[in-house]
């Protein structure tokens, strides 16, 4: 059953227009982080290795295409974790980074701290020796067209959350039987200045315990963290829930206790695996034993070998 890794592209309602790349590219992730699982690397390597991808492929919320706040700038959230040691690195708020989820893992590996904010994020990436980029480099049309679609006195705060590619992100567990789990975002359209999803918070966002399995979260930030989603869904599996069963219970109780919709990938130690989701899409790709599952709507499971390039 191992090595294993699963990756989203985020819950929500994606464009038709826009649904063929989403699910290509959490398809070229997976595949990605599978490699490098195959060859012996760790599973923190593979999620990272993984959402880096996803952050660079402009057609989801993280990284490059990012969604932008009400003053029509990018400001990123991620996390990682580590299942073996709990240790865990998170960054909020960042400007100017291509890939904040590789800033988190820095955050872990290098300091002493679980998660760093805005300008201090920054200062750190720059004492790493981390590449800033042009802001402009991390906004595509396709952002800033629906920011300024949404900023209109009679925009659809509803509506607008629809089009978002959410945030992406990846769960693996390697031959020696260690979860990672890592997770980046954009946040949510014409969001505040500020604003922090569930992404970077521990439990919320993401959550990896060698013990349990890991999680990746997906969908209405406040929601989650109201419900501490990640944590909740691996509650359920310490009860002697699979992860399918779950995943489904703790986003059945996000829904009808808060309202939230939302997604998520889990998998446990033995390399057991889900994508489940309450929202209308999620764009999903998970790789094990040479074969590659993905999908796209709810009930949808499509296989295929690892090693075909189509």
């Amino acid at each position: 059953m191992l090595p294993v890794v699963v990756v989203h592209g985020g819950a929500g309602h994606i464009p038709k227009a826009r649904s063929e790349n989403s699910t290509s590219g959490v398809r070229s992730a997976a595949r990605t982080g599978y490699t490098i699982l195959r060859e012996g690397g760790s599973s923190m390597d593979a999620v990272v290795e993984a959402v880096t991808q996803l952050e660079n492929n402009p057609s989801f919320n993280a990284g490059c295409g990012s969604v932008l706040n009400v003053k029509g700038e990018v400001e990123m959230d991620a996390i990682v974790m580590d299942g073996k040691t709990l240790g865990s690195g998170a960054v909020s708020a960042v400007r100017n980074i291509a890939n904040p989820i590789q800033l988190a893992r820095l955050v872990m590996d290098k300091t002493d701290h679980a998660c760093l904010t805005a300008e201090g994020a920054n200062q750190f990436a720059r004492s790493m020796g981390v590449p800033e980029v042009p802001l402009q480099s991390l906004i595509t049309d396709y952002s800033r067209m629906r920011w300024k679609k949404n900023l209109g006195p009679d925009a659809n705060p509803v509506e607008c959350q629809m089009g978002k590619m959410g945030t992406v992100g990846a769960v693996a567990v390697d031959s020696e039987g260690n979860v990672a789990c890592a997770t980046s975002t954009g946040g949510m359209l014409n969001k505040m200045e500020g604003r922090v999803g569930d992404t970077p918070c521990i439990g919320c966002g993401g959550y990896a315990d060698n013990q349990v399995g890991a999680v990746s979260t997906t969908g209405h930030g406040e929601a989650i963290m109201k419900v501490v989603l990640a944590r909740l869904i691996l509650f359920h599996v310490e009860q002697g829930q699979s992860v399918e069963a779950a995943s489904d219970l703790a986003l059945a109780y996000m829904k009808s206790r808060v309202g939230g919709l939302g997604g998520v990938v889990t998998v446990d130690p033995q390399g057991q695996w889900a994508a489940r989701f309450s929202s209308l899409q999620m764009a999903w790709a998970a790789a094990q034993k040479d074969t590659l599952h993905y999908g796209l709507y709810t009930g949808e499971h499509f296989t295929q070998s690892i090693d075909d390039p189509h």
